[in-house]
């Protein structure tokens, strides 16, 4: 066998249909249900995606939950409140099956990564994204500025205690507490979600915990991109591979 065969083998397949009788479906946003965008406010409802995903929900018998580093207030005003269950900043706020919404106060260290990230957002093209519990970085605009990024948000870390996550072209300091990989064990500790195989579809670094938390609970993470070092066993090529892939359990 060649190294090139080798190499093919050893990528992950597509994941198998979707079945929505013992399914438990965790969907991360950005880079997933929609495509990423130069700024966050860029990504805007989709008709499709909504009555998409309200179909899902229904055919899953609600075991269906977003799982995302936006706000809950951003994930609402682009999946039009289809989906209730979800966990918003990374797993700091989560909203459960009935609507009870958990979350946790601000960390202090906030105010000064918030001033001190000011200065270094007046570069042209740095984004700042205020989310409360959590502040994100955005320099997709500004990739030269990557390096200053990232020194000035460890730096800010290792002064106030706030946990630093990286993410595509993106750095987020957050309030230390649970990541996306809790979300999926509370969720899965609760109806309807409880004795269901859990599936964790993302595209992101931060997603990583979320697959590893589906397999060590019998289930599996699908990476969404390309292929890279990932604790997800299957892979779909891009967003549009996704939606067909829940569009074809309908």
């Amino acid at each position: 066998m060649s190294e090139y065969q080798t190499v093919l083998d050893r990528r992950p397949a597509p994941p198998p249909a979707l079945d929505p009788s013992r399914t438990a479906l965790f969907l991360d946003l950005d880079g997933t249900l929609a495509p990423i965008a130069h700024e966050p406010d860029a990504v805007v409802p989709s008709p499709e995606l909504t009555r998409l995903l309200k179909s899902a929900a229904l055919r899953l018998h609600g075991r269906l939950a977003v799982i995302s580093g936006r706000s809950l207030e951003d994930i609402d005003r682009i999946l039009e409140g289809a989906v209730i269950p979800a966990a918003a900043v990374h797993g700091l706020v989560r909203r459960n099956a009935t609507g009870a919404v958990l979350t946790l106060p601000p960390h202090p260290g906030l105010n000064f990564a918030r001033d001190s990230l000011d200065r270094l957002t007046d570069r042209r093209g740095i984004l700042l994204e205020d989310k409360r519990l959590a502040l994100a970085v955005h320099y997709r605009k500004a990739p030269e500025a990557e390096e200053a990024v990232l020194l000035a948000c460890r730096n800010i870390a290792a002064t106030t205690g706030l946990v630093l996550q990286l993410g595509r072209m993106v750095a987020e300091l957050r309030t230390p507490g649970a990541d996306k990989g809790d979300s999926v064990r509370a969720f899965m500790a609760e109806q309807p979600f409880a004795g269901a195989l859990p599936v964790f579809v993302g595209d992101d670094l931060t997603d990583e915990d979320g697959f590893a938390a589906a397999a060590a609970l019998g289930g599996y993470g699908v990476l969404v991109g390309d292929d890279r070092d990932s604790a997800a066993r299957h892979r779909l090529p891009d967003v549009d591979a996704v939606l067909g892939w829940l569009a074809g359990a309908q």
